[in-house]
């Protein structure tokens, strides 16, 4: 192990790779779908924005809050798409197929709002 910089280092071969260790407030947050989708998005199209992030500690905490808005204005908008379109609990109780065909309708439309509005920015 090297140490440069106060920067700890170990050689792999030929080449001195940092030891970077996440902090402890990092490693106890877990991500669900959305903020995976996120960090995912991250990693793939903002490279210097995920990099940052990680190397800031700042990666997951971020990744939670996008996690944290994007299940509540999914939640929002589903309900709010269920009262405009008249889906009720009498409909579910009338029609259960015309019911899941019209919630998974709203559930996917409001997935959709939320990946280009929140999760793919």
């Amino acid at each position: 192990m090297i140490n440069k910089n106060s920067i700890s280092y170990r050689c792999v071969g030929d080449y001195n790779i940092p030891n970077f260790v996440l902090p402890p407030e990092e490693a106890n947050i877990r991500l669900g779908k959305w903020g995976m989708l996120h960090k995912d998005y991250l990693l793939n199209h903002k490279k210097v924005l995920f990099t940052t992030l990680l190397t800031q500690g700042k990666l997951y905490q971020h990744c939670s809050e996008v996690e944290t808005q994007a299940q509540d204005m999914f939640d929002s908008l589903v309900e709010q798409m269920k009262e405009t379109e008249g889906v009720t609990e009498q409909l579910k109780e009338e029609n259960q197929l015309e019911w899941v065909c019209r919630m998974s309708n709203i559930e996917s439309r409001a997935r959709e709002i939320i990946c280009n509005d929140l999760i793919f920015t």
